[in-house]
């Protein structure tokens, strides 16, 4: 099981070159991650956007251009399409979203004609590489759907479930989170963890090992979780955090990269291929994670 970004960093690397297409690509720390990626063997690009733009922002980093296809498209909208098209046609094995509202880049990848659509929702995940723990944990969804009733999180888990396979963990435990750990009628998000919990033991959600509800301590500490008296696989032990809305998502997102120094990446599933969504205020580091992330998942 893969435990560690540098670990995902040999994995990619190991798959071979990856193409991202990049979507108004004229921001420094995308194209400081895609040389870096590019120099490890494990992605190049083709870049979509401003071409005097991405000159411009390519003069603050040792990115040589001559070595990229640039497609010059100034306006953002027609540049998320033309980005989106290059993975349509094959061309493209990965989509990544350059300096762009997020809503622009999926309102062009979700169109009919993009044809990348696969049923389920789309959802972000979060990876996180905390110190003090020999593993990764996904967060999900800390970026995209801002309360999403079971439906939406059944679809959430089977996405974040798919993108651990890829990196390695044949049976990733899934902690569905709430304020308490106890089922409590007036909580919706203890309400969802039962009935999903049900679905994991039934075997509608496939591929994974189902707790919840939990609060976050027991769902990542075993002492926290012994001292409560909970006794379930995924407590203490939990890999993949599903958080109830989208605002829990983002503070616990934002409270490991600032307060903890977590290092971060990350990515929406769901489509046919792995889109690289990250926060321009991400560094590049955090961004080359997310392109690792992408070449490992993203078919050949």
């Amino acid at each position: 099981m893969i435990r560690s970004f540098d670990e995902i960093t040999k994995a990619a690397k190991a798959k071979g070159t990856k193409v991202i297409a990049v979507a108004v690509a004229q921001d420094r720390d995308v194209l400081s991650a895609i040389k870096s990626a590019s120099d490890l063997g494990i992605a190049k690009a083709i870049f979509v956007g401003d071409k005097e733009g991405i000159k411009e922002e390519a003069t603050h980093t040792d990115i040589d251009l001559s070595e990229y296809e640039i497609i010059d498209e100034k306006d953002k909208t027609k540049a998320c399409e033309k980005a989106v098209s290059l993975v349509t046609e094959g061309k493209a094995h990965i989509l990544m979203k350059g300096i762009v509202d997020t809503s622009v880049i999926l309102r062009a990848a979700l169109a009919e004609s993009a044809g990348l659509r696969t049923g389920n929702i789309l959802s972000h995940v979060a990876v996180f590489e905390v110190n003090g723990f020999n593993k990764l944990f996904y967060i999900t969804d800390a970026g995209m759907n801002i309360a999403p009733d079971l439906k939406q999180k059944k679809q959430i888990i089977e996405n974040v479930v798919e993108m651990a396979h890829a990196l390695g963990n044949p049976n990733p435990k899934v902690a569905v989170l709430a304020a308490v750990e106890k089922v409590n009628p007036k909580m919706q998000a203890t309400l969802d963890a039962e009935a999903l919990v049900k679905m994991n033991e039934s075997g509608e959600i496939k591929g994974c090992l189902l707790g919840g509800p939990f609060a976050f301590d027991n769902a990542v500490s075993i002492e926290a979780s012994k001292h409560k008296g909970i006794v379930h696989p995924v407590a203490g032990n939990a890999d993949i955090l599903v958080v109830p809305t989208i605002e829990s998502g983002n503070i616990l997102y934002k409270a490991i990269v600032y307060f903890a120094h977590g290092r971060s990446s990350g990515i929406v599933v769901g489509a046919k291929v792995p889109i690289i969504v990250t926060s321009r205020a991400d560094s590049d580091i955090a961004k080359l994670n997310s392109i690792s992330i992408g070449a490992l998942m993203a078919n050949s």
